[in-house]
């Protein structure tokens, strides 16, 4: 699942934990709030990745602990709540949002954020921090309409609602914080109530979750040592080899990680190996594989035994796949760095048992870790993104031996990039056929009932199914020929 775009497949939205005074100050450095209106400035202007630009933004200010936590809460905050914040703002600024200078609108969305999200913090450290944010970057005029602005919303924050005549799409577009064509979009596929619960998950901080190095450790092995350091754990409802962790921080910080024992991935991410089944001494591809926690799954899965293939075409992504399989101890793991559409050229027919395409997608399905997606999509992505898709799947397919499984998986929830891709693929290769039998377990798991059934090719995760990511997984099987 490459979401089309770049930045890191899986950031995490920590939520912020203020200093007590809701100063977010580090001594005689840069406050939270001086970073976080950085960062903010910086996506809009410059259309880059908030989690690429905001863990920059900490290195180099020195922030930690609360401090810290406060400037990322600002930052994923206010542009999980842009057009809400927006709308409420505009009435109180008299020349109107559009016309002031980036640093100043975005200044005055991290500040109304807080005031109108942020119970804990108290509402003159946020306007107080905001007028003198304004001094410094600004003049006096900029520093008293800010501050003018910011006291009349105090003043009127009870009356801040949103008006009852909305049609579902604008009141669910303004309550949820939503484009409202992606509201539109998901009303028409899912009907009301599902787009509703769409929107409401992907403003829920993501789960932290593990994959436990099933070579190395067993889950239940795993969930004793976390419980002997304190950490609130539990065993992921999704995947057998899954732990969703409550308390404990950034577990790719932890021994347990540098050691090769667990794997930070998403619960929904962690079903795709398992619907690949691969089996010791099986050659396995993975087309798309970067940053590699599928294809060391795969390799964990198959307990070290065989060869699995992992390809690229960014050869410093490939080269994250090699440090994670050292990591983790899977020697058997191969990596090269080609266009998944070339692979054809350098290996012949039905030399795999087993392909994966985790294919590139518009991932609409990973909001919640990347809340400016939902900004900087555009309607015209997915049909863009729909033809690329298409053609690795005619071209891999190729590649794999008669009997063998293909799964095709994206992290996105759009029915054209995913049920609809594979049913107008098997209306071209009459050699592929939906594989029958479910993996092993799948049935008795309960988070996956409500995504059973709601398409009849494939498995299309919602983000309000098991508070994971959206996510698609089709298992094709090639036919031998004679059957």
């Amino acid at each position: 699942m490459k979401q089309v775009g770049g930045g890191s497949r899986s950031p995490r939205h920590p939520s912020g934990t203020p200093t007590s005074r809701g100063e977010g100050r580090s001594s005689g450095g840069p406050s939270a709030r001086s970073v976080a209106l950085q960062v903010l400035t910086a996506v809009e202007q410059e259309g880059a990745y908030s989690n690429l630009l905001l863990n920059g933004a900490l290195q180099k200010s020195g922030l930690t602990g609360p401090d810290a936590g406060l400037a990322t809460e600002l930052v994923y905050g206010t542009i999980q709540r842009l057009n809400t914040i927006d709308y409420y703002l505009e009435p109180f600024v008299t020349k109107g949002m559009a016309k002031l200078a980036p640093w100043v609108r975005n200044l005055l969305r991290l500040s109304f954020y807080q005031l109108h999200y942020l119970d804990r913090i108290p509402p003159h450290a946020a306007v107080n921090e905001a007028v003198n944010l304004a001094k410094k970057k600004g003049h006096q005029g900029i520093s008293g309409m800010v501050n003018g602005v910011l006291r009349s919303v105090l003043r009127k924050k009870e009356e801040l609602r949103l008006p009852e005549d909305l049609n579902p799409v604008q009141r669910i577009a303004l309550e949820h914080s939503h484009p409202e064509w992606m509201v539109a979009l998901w009303i028409r596929q899912y009907g009301e109530e599902a787009a509703e619960a769409i929107c409401r998950a992907n403003n829920k901080p993501p789960s932290v979750s593990v994959r436990v190095n099933r070579v190395r450790m067993s889950r239940d092995g795993m969930l004793r040592l976390m419980e002997e350091q304190g950490l609130q754990a539990s065993a992921s409802q999704i995947s057998p080899d899954g732990i969703v962790v409550h308390s404990g921080g950034n577990m790719a910080l932890t021994p347990w990680y540098r050691d090769g024992l667990i794997s930070v991935q998403d619960e929904s991410s962690m079903l795709v190996a398992e619907a690949l089944d691969p089996q010791p001494g099986m050659t396995v591809l993975d087309c798309c594989a970067a940053p590699g926690g599928k294809t060391c799954h795969i390799g964990e899965i198959m307990e070290g035994r065989g060869q699995v293939l992992a390809n690229d075409i960014h050869p410093h992504k490939a080269k994250l796949i090699e440090d994670h399989a050292k990591r983790l101890g899977l020697d058997h793991i191969d990596t090269l760095s080609s266009d998944a559409l070339q692979l054809v050229d350098r290996f012949d027919a039905g030399s795999f048992d087993r392909i994966l395409l985790d294919a590139p997608c518009s991932g609409l399905g990973v909001i919640r870790r990347k809340p400016d997606l939902k900004w900087a999509k555009t309607p015209g992505d997915v049909a863009g993104i729909a033809g690329v898709q298409r053609a690795l799947l005619d071209s891999v397919s190729g590649l794999l031996k008669p009997g063998g499984l293909l799964v095709y998986s994206t992290c996105t929830i759009e029915p054209r990039e995913n049920a609809e891709m594979v049913t107008s693929f098997l209306s071209r290769h009459p050699e592929f056929e939906l594989a029958t039998d479910e993996p092993a377990g799948w049935s008795g798991r309960q988070p996956l009932e409500s995504a059973a059934g709601r398409t009849e090719v494939g498995l299309q995760i919602l983000p309000q199914d098991a508070h994971s990511d959206g996510f698609f997984i089709a298992r094709l099987r090639k036919k031998i020929e004679g059957n």
